[in-house]
């Protein structure tokens, strides 16, 4: 911390976090040595001020058909800079230049799922999550890309042959099917007879 003259009765903290509880002590020194400090101050707040600070690690996609899921990192307490705190959430299809926006009011927050019957699925979006609280609009994100949720597989898996092995076994096999926005991710198959 500064030193401060030996005159002088009073002085100004900066750089403090808005909306923090503070309590402050007061040292005094001299060519000796340094003191012991005095009592703490009564717990003080200082001020709300519009967050600054936008979530992290935004991310998403899954869901359904017709879903949009994205997530975050929530903001921690320490920086959201007043009461009244939640997040906005602003995405558009990637190409476009019309964004949607969305508010979540609430702190706890990590998730925000859109829900529409025109998003075709795994489609890109560009997407950016915003925080606010009752001082105004904060920073936003920078854009995360984030695909719409999938629809069941469209294409049967073709090449399909049976091999006898023993009387009671038999290998079947068959071509994989190729990923593409329509098929979507292929996690497994299931063989029925």
């Amino acid at each position: 911390p500064e030193v401060i003259n030996g005159r002088t009765l009073k002085a100004t903290v900066v750089d403090l976090s808005p909306w923090v509880e503070y309590e402050f002590r007061v040292v005094a020194s001299n060519s000796v040595g340094i003191g012991e400090p005095s009592r703490p101050s009564a717990l003080l707040k200082t001020k709300a001020a519009v967050p600054v600070v936008a979530p992290t690690n935004i991310s998403g996609g899954g869901g359904t058909r017709s879903e949009l899921v994205i997530t975050w990192e929530p903001v921690p307490e320490e920086v959201q800079n007043g009461e009244g705190f939640g997040y906005i959430i602003v995405f558009r299809p990637l190409g476009s230049t019309r964004w949607t926006k969305a508010v979540v009011a609430s702190v706890e927050a990590s998730k925000y799922v859109y829900r529409n019957e025109s998003i075709t699925p795994l489609s890109p979006f560009e997407v950016k999550v915003g925080v606010y609280n009752n001082e105004g609009e904060g920073t936003l994100s920078s854009i995360s890309v984030v695909y719409s949720g999938e629809d069941e597989p469209q294409i049967a898996p073709a090449g399909i042959s049976a091999l006898s092995i023993s009387a009671a076994e038999v290998e079947v096999s068959w071509q994989p099917i190729a990923w593409n926005r329509h098929t979507g991710r292929v996690l497994g198959y299931e063989v029925r007879w």
